[in-house]
């Protein structure tokens, strides 16, 4: 990353070579002093140089990096904290973080992390023997030399005759790594604190799994106060010393002499000494995406403010996340955060979308005629009756074009190959993503205005090519339509009846929407068959779910069997119909439906109305999508895990730190998923281990719906295209540079 034009040529004597990275609260430039030596110098950002207290804090930070000398610290070598921009300086240590480590090329075993446990505590050593609290351990604090961990990172350390200068009602540091006095108590916070962030980074770095997770900050929180951490897959010995250092009491956790003692008996295996750690600069992240100006994008350090909220539930738990949410308040000025790759450059240096899981070589991507990098915008000033949607996203036509949702419009043709608008047609304000494509119809919906002549919502067939408008069936308020093999099946207007048309607008035929469970239905279609779901009118929470299998010739009902209320289709696997069944009971912390968690798989036969049950193990969490028989369970926070459809054994689970993902979509080709984030981050990721193949930056300004409307990704041919805000965009899967105009 090269300097910007405008920066100085050389700070405090330091002359500037490169820029590792920039963020919220400051800027972190590789330089040279006199004699060559290599330093990385933090330059806090003009408008926090005039806040008294941030210069106070930063005076702080240079204070305890100072006293802290050891062989797993990055040194600090010169510091001006008084100057007009304030400035330090420590040792330059190339290496990778341990976040970027573990994301990319999975958790530490044998050696590697024997080396890690015993650096930290060696490192802890040392800062609490110069009288320091560090108070924001983490793994992006963490930087993988070749001869060792350093911690970096003093930015909210505390030394013991230091003011503490945290704001009255405001907390400081990293929720899934912070310890429980932090959240009750941040002023008095001792050593022992330290020793519980360390349990948690060991945790993360054995399994790529945080101890607590709660999917926002704010039940994070609340875990790490009051709930037992989640050591799945941690071995002993290593098991039991992360007990011992995540007890809820500080005095009830080990000292650092004894830890240095039982994490000696960590096996040592045959695994390699450390991972690869590459050569080139760890590059800084901050908080605040530096791609999106104004635009906060929550990482390892989120920033909570007074006013918000958090998914309702028990009286006493409710209390303690109003509390975080209006107490807590997380600074990332950290001089090291993590290794972004972006520009198409994978973990490992090589291409982007990287070799194949066989070791053959990168396959060539097939893109649409004419193609290259586009961006387009889903806003205009239009206004209409909305459709009571945020739904975004595009849906794929042919290799030629996608049709997307947007604001301003019902929906638009985009060229595939350069991003074109070829036509738009409605005015609805809120974006609906359209039913599909099919047949040469684009199928949508309209919804009534002031001067309409009919008063329910509309299903309505556009020509594909011209967006003409070809025919329109009145439908269900609020049930969506589907396509099926025939065609397109919805409620009617009065949802007494499954109604279904083919493309001519021709009604093929009508079902009573009706079963042994009950009469308050909806369709969906399975594997291109129909299918209803209903429930008791009077109460949808009680006696389960009647599946209906519905004659895709005539619309014959057949009921198959009654599922357990909520019972969600996934598709079909192998032959039999797929089914999640939610846990019920937590559906109330569930973060409005996008963290539902769930206890097992039901396996349908279709012909026969067998029912298998599949426990799930571990009970899994997120907005789920099935793909080529594995269900991906992607959670608020970034959380991502595969499980098996067949018997429900989890395959891997992968902690990306990218919030908010989209739905993903898999190239067999490449052999990759993909996913796109609400401010347009990209995420690939190796299906079969959940290894990062790369990840972009945001991009510029998505637009103002980013917040409120879900991120989306597909494939025209090899290309990929995103959606977030009101932004469309495509890049190649192999070299995925993102336009920023």
């Amino acid at each position: 990353m090269s300097l910007s034009q405008g920066e100085a040529g050389s700070i405090g004597g330091y002359t500037l070579i490169d820029r590792l990275g920039s963020g919220g609260m400051g800027v972190v430039h590789l330089a040279l002093s006199a004699s060559g030596r290599q330093v990385a110098i933090k330059v806090v950002h003009a408008q926090y140089a005039l806040d008294e207290e941030f210069r106070a804090r930063f005076r702080q930070e240079v204070a305890a990096a100072r006293r802290v000398s050891g062989a797993f610290t990055a040194p600090v070598v010169d510091a001006d904290p008084g100057a007009e921009q304030p400035w330090m300086a420590t040792l330059y240590v190339p290496g990778r973080t341990l976040s970027d480590i573990v994301a990319k090329e999975g958790p530490l075993t044998g050696r590697a992390l024997r080396t890690l446990a015993l650096g930290l505590v060696e490192a802890l050593r040392d800062i609490h023997r110069a009288g320091v609290v560090h108070r924001d351990l983490k793994p992006s604090n963490v930087l993988m030399a070749e001869d060792g961990p350093r911690v970096i990172d003093f930015g909210i350390s505390r030394a013991a005759d230091n003011e503490d200068l945290t704001v009255t009602g405001r907390l400081i540091g990293t929720p899934p790594f912070m310890s429980p006095e932090q959240f009750a108590a941040p002023r008095d916070v001792t050593a022992a604190s330290d020793v519980f962030s360390l349990g948690s980074v060991l945790v993360y770095a054995a399994t790529g799994n945080r101890p607590f997770d709660g999917g926002s900050p704010y039940l994070t929180g609340y875990q790490v106060m009051h709930e037992q951490p989640h050591l799945d897959g941690v071995a002993e010995p290593l098991r039991t010393i992360a007990e011992r250092c995540l007890a809820k009491d500080p005095a009830d956790r080990p000292q650092l002499a004894e830890l240095h003692g039982v994490l000696q008996q960590l096996p040592i295996g045959a695994t390699p000494d450390l991972p690869d750690l590459g050569s080139g600069p760890t590059v800084l992240e901050f908080a605040r995406s530096p791609s999106v100006p104004g635009t906060a994008e929550p990482r390892d350090g989120t920033t909570f403010g007074a006013g918000a909220t958090a998914a309702g539930g028990a009286r006493r738990r409710r209390r303690v996340l109003l509390a975080l949410g209006t107490a807590v308040a997380v600074t990332a000025i950290g001089l090291t955060a993590a290794h972004v790759v972006s520009g198409g450059t994978a973990a490992d240096g090589r291409a982007a979308a990287g070799a194949s899981a066989s070791g053959a070589a990168t396959p060539a991507a097939g893109l649409p005629a004419g193609w290259r990098p586009w961006r387009a915008g889903l806003a205009t000033g239009k206004k209409g009756d909305p459709l009571d949607y945020e739904e975004s996203g595009c849906v794929p036509g042919d290799s030629t074009a996608v049709y997307c949702a947007g604001t301003g419009f019902t929906v638009t043709r985009l060229d595939a190959a350069s991003g074109r608008v070829d036509w738009r047609r409605g005015t609805s304000p809120e974006t609906s993503l359209p039913v599909g494509v099919r047949d040469g119809r684009v199928y949508t919906y309209r919804k009534p205005d002031s001067t309409a002549t009919y008063i329910t919502r509309r299903l309505v067939a556009l020509d594909a090519k011209t967006g003409t408008e070809l025919w329109a069936r009145p439908v269900s308020e609020d049930e969506p339509a589907v396509l099926f093999s025939r065609g397109v099946v919805a409620m009617d207007e009065n949802k007494t009846a499954f109604v279904a048309y083919d493309s001519s607008g021709r009604r093929l035929w009508t079902a009573p929407a009706k079963s042994s469970a009950g009469d308050a239905c909806a369709v969906t279609a399975l594997n291109g068959a129909p299918y209803g779901l209903c429930t008791p009118a009077d109460d949808p929470g009680k006696d389960g779910v009647g599946l209906l299998r519905l004659d895709p010739a005539d619309g014959t009902a057949h009921e198959v069997a009654t599922l357990p209320t909520g019972a969600r289709p996934m598709g079909v696997v192998d032959g039999q119909l797929l089914f999640l069944i939610p846990k019920l009971e937590e559906s109330q912390f569930a973060a409005n439906g996008t963290d539902q968690p769930y206890k097992a798989l039901e396996r349908v036969d279709p012909r026969t109305g067998a029912v298998k049950r599949v426990p799930l193990p571990g009970t899994p969490r997120g907005t789920v999508t099935l793909l080529d028989g594995v269900l991906y369970f992607d959670r608020p926070g970034g959380t991502v895990t595969a499980v098996r459809g067949t018997d429900g054994k989890q395959l891997w689970q992968r902690a990306t730190e990218i919030e908010n993902l989209s739905a993903p979509v898999r190239s067999k080709k490449f052999d990759t998923l993909y996913f796109a984030n609400r401010y347009g981050r990209l995420l690939a990721l190796n299906p079969a281990t959940g290894a990062v193949r790369w990840h972009t930056a945001a991009i510029r300004d998505p637009g103002e719906s980013a917040e409120q409307t879900t991120p989306y990704v597909l494939q025209v041919k090899d290309a990929i295209v995103a959606v977030a805000g009101d932004t469309a965009f495509s890049v190649r899967p192999d070299r995925p540079a993102v336009t920023a105009k």
